[in-house]
């Protein structure tokens, strides 16, 4: 039996800190103090007999309690929400609503043609699309925000709890704008000599960029500016001289065009799955269910392959 003690913010509190790794992020996304949630877990460790968070130098770190803790409690908050809005739905006679979550390299390839499709099966359906980096889009399929998530495979510890359906795969690209200095003479290690857009920790493309660095023998990048943005990159390196380094998918158009070129580097290395990612305790819904129909049509007209 649930211990009474163990009220609604307990679990919100904690699972806000988790997220966010900070006491100070998480009480300011609750519109709490720093003490006023830092005393809220204190009380929940109290009545669960066991120390949930540690804190050092880089913020918050969960225990192997408090791992297994976060993990049920995220479902908890989940199902609560699924509720929530089943409730609201009802009372609303509201249309059927699909959240989508797309990292920005499906968003900008693979989706629009996704949606062509699902809307054609099934045009009563809401379609919501939410697009981002991996790990902020993995938390909001856990807290139930979002129904499913395509993207790239994530690192074990940030696919804990999920299940993963592969639908094709995808490789990094190096890519400048037409008529830059590289194309003349290509060579890899060149990079260095101009600011690279690179793709920031905890992104799910990070480690294979980073084994292809280290297996064509690229040195230290002096100019680094770390991020995941599409919208930056495109203007970015059309009006400079940078190197962007992002997924295949991101820069499909601008490739196509030839307002952004891919220099001849072999980049298979990077290659990885992209595929469905959703809670396993979660039951597909009618909605989904057309929606996974319409992914695996674009997947065969497209000839995409895993």
């Amino acid at each position: 039996m649930i211990d009474r003690r163990i009220k609604f913010r307990h679990i919100q509190c904690f699972v806000e800190i988790a997220r966010e790794r900070s006491l100070k992020l998480a009480a300011d996304k609750l519109n709490l103090t720093q003490p006023a949630i830092s005393k809220t877990l204190k009380e929940l460790e109290e009545i669960i007999g066991a120390t949930l968070m540690t804190r050092n130098r880089a913020g918050i770190a969960l225990t192997k309690q408090g791992k297994v803790f976060l993990h049920f409690a995220q479902i908890s908050l989940a199902s609560l929400q699924q509720g929530l809005d089943g409730v609201e739905k009802e009372g609303e006679h509201a249309r059927p609503t699909l959240k989508v979550g797309a990292l920005p390299s499906v968003a900008a390839s693979f989706m629009p043609s996704v949606v062509r499709e699902f809307s054609e099966m099934a045009p009563n359906v809401m379609l919501q699309i939410m697009d981002g980096p991996h790990g902020y889009l993995i938390e909001r399929l856990k807290l139930g925000e979002l129904d499913v998530v395509i993207g790239r495979l994530g690192q074990p510890a940030a696919m804990e709890g999920m299940s993963f359906t592969q639908l094709y795969s995808e490789r990094v690209d190096l890519v400048v704008r037409a008529g830059h200095p590289l194309l003349k003479a290509p060579d890899i290690k060149r990079i260095v000599d101009w600011p690279v857009i690179y793709p920031p920790e905890g992104s799910a493309i990070r480690p294979l960029v980073e084994r292809l660095m280290i297996a064509s023998g690229v040195g230290e990048i002096p100019n680094k500016i770390e991020t995941v943005s599409g919208a930056f990159g495109r203007v970015y390196t059309r009006r400079t001289d940078a190197v962007w380094v992002i997924s295949s998918g991101v820069v499909l158009n601008e490739t196509a065009d030839g307002h952004l070129v891919r220099p001849p580097f072999d980049t298979g290395i990077t290659k990885g799955p992209v595929g469905l990612m959703a809670r396993p305790d979660s039951q597909p819904g009618a909605g989904e269910q057309v929606f996974r129909l319409a992914v695996q049509a674009v997947i065969d007209e497209l000839g995409l392959k895993s």
